[in-house]
């Protein structure tokens, strides 16, 4: 059992891991012990309310499929408990993130002061550029 939020949680049954073999350097344990692990959850047949589905399925992230399942691969570490646990966390995180609401941007202006005190400056920069080139010794 997966706790998403305080009223959402994941069964067992609807998320698939696998054990895969690490890649990369590690030398002969990598290449005998599958330590690595495949995560695979389906959003369309999950039982995740309508609106964390709706969201996940709208995110462009590499980790979603068109097919709206979720891939992870977790292989930081040595052991296969530990990789289990940061696929879940990863994949807790993930849905977690999908459901934040962002904070609505509202268009603003620069005031008439801070409009004139810019072209100031760049006024001034200007005029001490335009000097330096002309001091002779």
């Amino acid at each position: 059992m997966l706790t998403i939020s305080n009223s959402v949680q994941l069964a067992e049954w609807e998320i698939e891991m696998s054990a895969i073999r690490a890649q990369g350097a590690g030398g002969q344990n990598v290449n005998k012990v599958s330590s690595a692990i495949h995560l695979r959850f389906d959003i369309k047949r999950s039982s995740l309310p309508a609106l964390y589905k709706e969201r996940l399925l709208k995110l462009s992230d590499h980790r979603i499929t068109k097919d709206g399942i979720i891939i992870i691969k977790a292989q930081q570490y040595r052991t296969q408990e530990q990789n289990r646990e940061d696929a879940l966390l990863r994949l807790k995180e993930l849905i977690q993130a999908s459901v934040v609401q962002q904070k609505a941007r509202r268009a603003t202006k620069p005031t008439k002061g801070s409009q004139k005190r810019r072209m100031d400056k760049k006024t001034q920069r200007g005029q001490t550029k335009s000097l330096r080139g002309k001091v002779k010794f």
